[in-house]
């Protein structure tokens, strides 16, 4: 005779840290200290009569919306992405049905410390074996601003570098190679995943800011966004942001 077993009620069903970590519930609210350490920082930095320093990928994302909204343009921006952000955890949470766990965050903290120095780690070197030298990696322009300058920029390449060559760009990409193209998921995300690391790379080299074209850096950057790109599409945005922003405040700031 069959023996009925307790069953936890679906409300409390729990997932793994790996598959809750990836999850909009986690990865976006994660992903909000960036956006919060990065508003304030660029408000207390901006001078008034001055051009306003900011992330490049944050800039083209106004831009647009500029182009569209006119000068509410940047207000209309960040109230989309608050509210593209609210409701997506809202409807993750909703979904889920699952509590928000303390735990998964600091995992979370961990696994994006652990992973941004180990990118730095491995992509240097690799870069060197290809190359031969890494002097010429520098990124002058930005290395004579000040520390705090440093630091947000930093947090702003990994929100919002992330937000624009990962999920809108790599994602979109994938999605064209499977839809349009008819490729396998597997194929449409390496075929993204390169094409977006390539032209990751070359943003970087835009803008008075930008670094002097080189080939050693061409390729540290393109390795760095292969690295971001294989990461976003098996970790998911919150990790990814996070571990771009540590990597780069450990190459701005060391």
């Amino acid at each position: 005779m069959p023996i009925a077993t307790p069953q936890r009620a679906s409300g409390a069903t729990r997932t793994s840290y790996f598959t809750a970590s990836k999850a909009h519930r986690y990865s976006v609210l994660f992903a909000l200290p960036l956006l919060l350490g990065y508003e304030a920082l660029a408000a207390m930095l901006a001078t008034p009569g001055k051009t306003e320093l900011r992330n490049g990928a944050d800039a083209l994302l106004r831009a647009a919306f500029t182009a569209v909204a006119g000068p509410y343009g940047s207000l209309v921006f960040m109230a989309a992405i608050i509210l593209l952000g609210v409701g997506l955890v809202a409807r993750d949470l909703k979904l889920s049905r699952d509590r928000l766990r303390g735990r998964v965050f600091l995992g979370m903290v961990a696994e994006s410390v652990a992973l941004a120095g180990l990118f730095g780690i491995v992509i240097g070197i690799t870069t060197a074996k290809l190359l031969g030298s890494l002097h010429s990696l520098s990124i002058s322009p930005i290395e004579r601003t000040t520390w705090t300058t440093r630091l947000m920029l930093s947090l702003g390449a990994g929100l919002y570098e992330e937000l624009f060559f990962r999920v809108l760009l790599v994602g979109g990409l994938a999605a064209g190679a499977r839809i349009i193209l008819g490729f396998s998921k597997r194929l449409s995300a390496v075929l993204a995943a390169v094409v977006g690391a390539l032209v990751f790379s070359a943003f970087h080299y835009i803008g008075p800011y930008g670094d002097e074209l080189r080939l050693q850096s061409f390729v540290f950057r393109a390795l760095s966004g292969l690295a971001f790109s294989g990461l976003y599409l098996l970790r998911g945005f919150g990790i990814t942001a996070w571990t771009h922003a540590l990597y780069d405040a450990f190459l701005l700031l060391a």
